[in-house]
């Protein structure tokens, strides 16, 4: 067996290997991947790729970016902003039928907005939200989905880590595409926001109204969203004006988050240590993954799997609009079965060639997969926020939140069938104005 037969080979054991061993992703990729290098060429080959490549990774000064916007994050969480964005957004829509469901996204965005994570984010909300609609008597369905679905801007809303080492592979902007993500975003947030209002209007006893808040609870409860907005604009002014570098940004954020919580003494000593390690561990995680797919991807190239599949899109008698239905089918499919930032790196070497080659603009791609790939985290058999969700809230099947989470999955079509009808007004009008 040669060519392009071990590369389809090699994802078929990756696979295996994945749901029938239970091996960690970043460990599949990268065993595999070594072991199908060294077959295709020589085990001294595969040693020697090995080592120029996780040389190449680990001392790129770019990835640094990681460790710092993960870092802020943490800060935020140990922080307690948690609490305070979700009572802050209850305050004001918590009174409304599915109010609380509303307030949960609208949380899940802020808190997304600085974590760019969505595991962390579905963590941390579950520990908040749902036992506050449990209280209010709210279906498990509308609890623990729109928990599931908010967790996934985590991905989407800057500072996304998978948009952040997308930039880092591509070599694009990481503030072109931090800044091209701004309508997208919004677009996702309304639309999940809006499938709330459609739930409760088919099930108008799923999420009953909560009481309403005086005025004064309301502006009372806006310091922490404050704080957090501040902390964004930041961010996105700095790599907007082109003053400094995404990196710098990161470490500017960093340095902010931490004055900001200790001004306000929301951050213990014990709590700066649990940020550091947190981001210790969640950095590892991130980089190894990132080591795993640059390993497989190696692999891959050397089959020719990729220029095949290139030559086999290319060929199809379609127009290039349906071609990128195509490409984006196979990243639904991949979205569902493995960690979104796992799979765009494995992805990237075959698809990102055909797509720049049918002339769309890298920026725009960039926040159509990081959409398409999150809508993955919502659906089986991985559906990674779906199982943090049925972990943290162990008296929820896991089923009622996959059957949750598919009421959003509409959403996350919508907003990607608007990105691709309209490219320019959705992400290029801002993205083209960043230096």
């Amino acid at each position: 067996m040669e060519g392009p037969a071990v590369g389809v080979l090699g994802i078929v054991i990756m696979f295996a290997a994945l749901f029938l061993l239970k091996i960690p992703a970043a460990f599949t990729l990268a065993l595999v991947g070594f072991l199908g290098f060294a077959y295709v060429t020589t085990f001294q080959a595969a040693l020697g790729m090995i080592g120029t490549d996780m040389w190449n990774i680990f001392s790129n000064y770019g990835l640094t970016v990681i460790p710092m916007f993960i870092l802020v994050g943490e800060f935020i969480h140990w922080g307690g902003y948690n609490n305070g964005l979700y009572y802050a957004t209850y305050r004001w829509f918590g009174h409304y039928k599915g109010g609380l469901a509303i307030t949960t996204i609208m949380a899940c965005a802020a808190f997304s907005a600085i974590s760019g994570s969505n595991t962390a984010t579905a963590a941390t909300m579950s520990k908040v939200a749902i036992p506050e609609m449990k209280k209010y008597g709210y279906h498990p369905q509308l609890n623990a989905g729109s928990v599931a679905a908010g967790a996934t801007l985590g991905v989407l809303i800057p500072p996304s880590i998978v948009l952040v080492v997308y930039g880092l592979y591509t070599g694009q902007s990481i503030g072109k595409l931090f800044w091209g993500n701004i309508i997208p975003s919004v677009i996702l947030t309304v639309a999940i926001a809006a499938t709330v209002l459609f739930i409760t209007w088919r099930h108008p006893d799923w999420g009953p109204k909560g009481p309403k808040s005086t005025w004064k609870e309301r502006f009372k409860a806006l310091p922490d969203i404050v704080d957090i907005l501040i902390l964004f604009a930041v961010i996105m002014y700095a790599l907007f004006t082109g003053v400094v570098t995404a990196t710098e940004a990161a470490a500017v954020s960093c340095t902010l988050g931490l004055i900001i919580c200790l001004l306000r003494r929301k951050l213990s000593w014990g709590d700066f240590l649990k940020s550091i390690l947190d981001t210790l561990r969640i950095s590892c995680f991130v980089f190894m993954i990132v080591a795993g797919a640059v390993i497989f991807a190696r692999f891959l190239t050397v089959t020719r799997l990729p220029f095949e599949v290139a030559n086999w899109i290319g060929g199809l008698a379609l127009p290039n609009w349906m071609l990128l239905i195509v490409i984006l089918f196979f990243y639904v499919l991949g979205g569902c079965v493995m960690d979104a930032l796992a799979f765009m790196l494995v992805s990237l070497p075959i698809f990102y060639p055909i797509v720049m080659e049918l002339g769309y603009d890298p920026i725009w791609f960039g926040q159509v997969i990081t959409i398409v790939v999150t809508m993955g985290a919502i659906m089986p058999p991985v559906g990674i926020c779906c199982y943090i969700v049925a972990g943290m809230a162990p008296d929820i099947p896991l089923a009622t939140v996959f059957r949750g989470a598919f009421w959003y999955i509409p959403a996350y079509l919508f907003s990607i069938m608007l990105l691709i009808l309209s490219p320019y007004w959705t992400v290029l009008v801002i993205s083209n104005l960043v230096r």
